[in-house]
C-alpha cells in the first residue's frame, strides 16, 4: 500500500500500518513502541541492499512536540555523519515536510536493558561489558560525538561482540549545530545516568559518556543505582556533593580493583575520572595495573564534612568546559525570524531576498531560521489545529518551505555546498507568549550577530497589535536588519 501523495504534500503522514510503503521502504513489523518514536522492521522494495533494517517514525504529541521534533531532527542530523562498527548504518531519512524518519541497519538481539533486571552480575560479566562500551564511546568521541544518554537501553551488541550505541537524539556534535542547546534551558539526558556537568548545562565533554558509564558498572556491580532515579533538578545536583555508596559495602565479592575503575568514573570533577574511553577500557583489561586509591576501601570516602564542602564548592559553579570536542572556531550566525503564519507573500519574499544577500556577505556564516508559536500567558494552548495536526510541526514545514528558495539561491551561488545544508541551515520553532522577547532571548543565548526580519506595513497593525520588530531593535544585543515589503503603489 503506497502512501497518499496528496497527503503528504498538505503536511500530513499517513498512519502506519504494516504493508504500507514509504519512499521505497515497505513496513513489516512493529518492534518497539517508546515515548518518542516507534520503530518497525522494513524491507527496501528495489533490493539493493539486503542489510536488515528497520524504520524509526518520531511520535508526535501535542506537549511532546518540541523535544521530540528537535531531538529527531539532531538524530537525523548526526547519525549520518558517523561510521564504523559502533554505530547502525545509517541508510536513509525523510523530512518532516512529510513524513519524518530514519532508516538504518537493524542491530540482532536485546539491549543491556534486560540485563538490569538479573543485576548484580557475575564481576567477569561486568567487566565485559565495560570494556566493549568503553571502546565503543572511544570511537564515538574520536568522530566527534558526545552521546549524552548513555545508558542499558542504548547499548546493543553485534555477533562479534563488539557494542554498538543507539538513539543520537540528545547528542552533541563538535562541528554541527547544538539545537537542543539552543532551543532548551533544562539539563538534557536520563536522570539516573547524567554526569554533574549535564545537570550544569555542559554539553560538550565527552568524559560525560564515562560518568553515565559508571552508573551503569556500579547497577550491573550492586544491583542499585548510585545516585537513585531523582525527578527534580535539585535531586539532580545532589550527585554534585553525595558520594555514592562503596560497592563493596554492598557486595563482598566486589574486588578493589573494580571498586577503584567505577568510583573514578563517579568522580564530579570530570579531570579525576579516565580521560577516554581508551583508558578506561585498558584498566578493565588490566585490573592488575590498576593502581589502588582510597576509592578502593571498604568505606565513603569522606562523610558530611567533604559532601559540605562539595555543596558549597558546586553553589553557583560552571564546570569548565572540554577541550576534547569544543569548537576551535566560531562562524557568524544569522538570525532569519520569519513569521510564516501570518506574514503576506511580498514580506515572507522580501526577507528571503534580504537574507541571501546577508549570507553571500559572511562567508562560512551559519543561518538559523526561527518562528515563533505564540501561546497563551494564562491558560491552556491549542496544540493541535482542526484537523488533529501538531501546530508545531506544521509551523517547521511552513519555514522549511519559506525557506527552500533561500537553500536554491545559496547553493547556485557556491555560497553554500549541498553537504553543507543541515550543517549551516538549521530550523527551530519555539512557543513563547512574547514574540518579540522570545526572538532577543534566543539571539543573546546563541550569541548571534546578525537578525533579519520583517516589519508589519500597516501603520493601524502596528497601532493595536505593536511592533515587534521595534521591540527587537531596540532590545537586541547584535544587528538587525529590518525589510518591509515593497510598496504595490510605487
Amino acid at each position: 500500500m503506497a502512501i497518499d501523495a496528496a497527503a503528504l504534500a498538505a503536511g500530513v503522514p499517513p498512519p502506519l500500518a504494516q504493508g504500507v510503503v514509504i519512499d521505497g521502504f515497505r513496513l513489516d513489523e512493529p518492534l518497539h513502541q517508546g515515548g518518542m518514536a516507534t520503530l518497525w522492521r522494513v524491507t527496501r522494495l528495489d533490493g539493493s541492499d539486503p542489510l536488515p533494517i528497520i524504520m524509526k517514525v518520531p511520535r508526535i504529541k501535542g506537549g511532546d512536540d518540541p523535544t521530540t521534533v528537535v531531538g529527531f531532527e539532531v538524530e537525523q542530523m548526526i547519525l549520518p555523519a558517523l561510521a564504523g562498527p559502533h554505530v547502525p548504518r545509517y541508510i536513509a531519512k525523510g523530512d518532516f515536510t512529510g513524513q519524518p524518519y530514519i532508516v538504518m541497519e537493524r542491530i540482532g538481539g536485546d539491549s543491556l536493558r534486560a540485563r538490569l533486571d538479573r543485576a548484580p552480575l557475575p564481576v567477569d560479566e561486568v567487566v565485559d561489558i565495560g570494556w566493549k562500551v568503553a571502546t565503543a564511546l572511544h570511537d564515538l568521541h574520536r568522530q566527534h560525538v558526545v552521546h549524552l544518554d548513555v545508558k542499558p537501553s542504548n547499548i546493543l551488541f553485534r555477533q562479534s561482540g563488539d557494542a554498538v550505541l543507539v538513539d543520537f537524539g540528545l547528542s552533541r556534535h563538535d562541528r554541527l549545530p547544538d539545537l537542543l542547546e539552543e532551543e532548551f534551558e533544562l539539563p538534557m539526558g536520563t536522570a539516573p545516568y547524567m554526569s554533574p556537568e549535564q545537570v550544569q548545562f555542559v554539553r560538550n565533554d565527552p568524559r560525560s559518556d564515562l560518568f553515565s558509564l559508571g552508573v551503569m558498572l556500579y547497577h550491573f556491580t550492586t544491583g542499585q543505582r548510585p545516585f537513585g532515579n531523582p525527578s527534580s533538578v535539585r535531586g539532580l545536583r545532589k550527585r554534585l556533593f553525595h558520594d555514592p555508596a562503596p560497592p563493596r559495602a554492598l557486595r563482598a565479592d566486589c574486588p578493589p580493583w573494580l571498586q577503584e575503575i567505577v568510583l573514578r568514573c563517579l568522580e564530579v570533577d570530570p579531570a579525576r575520572r579516565h580521560q577516554s574511553g581508551a583508558q578506561l577500557a585498558f584498566e578493565l583489561q588490566n585490573p592488575e595495573q590498576v593502581v589502588l586509591t582510597q576509592r578502593a576501601e571498604n568505606r565513603p570516602a569522606g562523610g558530611i564534612g567533604r559532601s559540605m564542602k562539595r555543596w558549597f564548592a558546586a553553589m553557583g559553579a560552571e564546570p569548565k568546559a572540554s577541550g576534547a570536542t569544543v569548537q576551535t572556531a566560531r562562524s557568524p550566525i544569522v538570525l532569519a525570524a520569519v513569521d510564516v503564519a501570518s506574514a503576506e507573500p511580498p514580506l515572507l519574499e522580501a526577507i528571503q531576498v534580504a537574507v541571501q544577500r546577508v549570507v553571500q556577505t559572511e562567508p562560512g556564516a551559519r543561518l538559523a531560521c526561527l518562528a515563533v508559536m505564540k501561546t497563551n500567558y494564562i491558560g491552556m494552548d491549542e496544540l493541535m489545529d482542526a484537523d488533529g495536526r501538531s501546530r508545531h510541526v506544521n509551523l517547521l514545514v511552513q519555514l522549511k518551505h519559506w525557506a527552500r528558495p533561500v537553500v536554491q539561491a545559496l547553493t547556485a551561488a557556491k555560497t553554500l555546498a549541498p553537504h553543507e545544508q543541515d550543517a549551516r541551515i538549521t530550523f527551530h520553532v519555539i512557543e513563547a507568549p512574547d514574540p518579540a522577547a522570545a526572538i532577543v532571548e534566543y539571539a543573546r543565548k546563541n550569541q548571534v550577530d546578525h537578525i533579519v526580519m520583517g516589519a508589519r506595513s500597516s501603520s493601524m497593525l502596528r497601532r493595536y497589535l505593536g511592533s515587534v520588530s521595534a521591540q527587537v531593535v531596540a532590545e537586541s544585543d547584535c544587528t538587525v536588519t529590518v525589510v518591509r515589503a515593497p510598496d504595490a503603489a510605487h
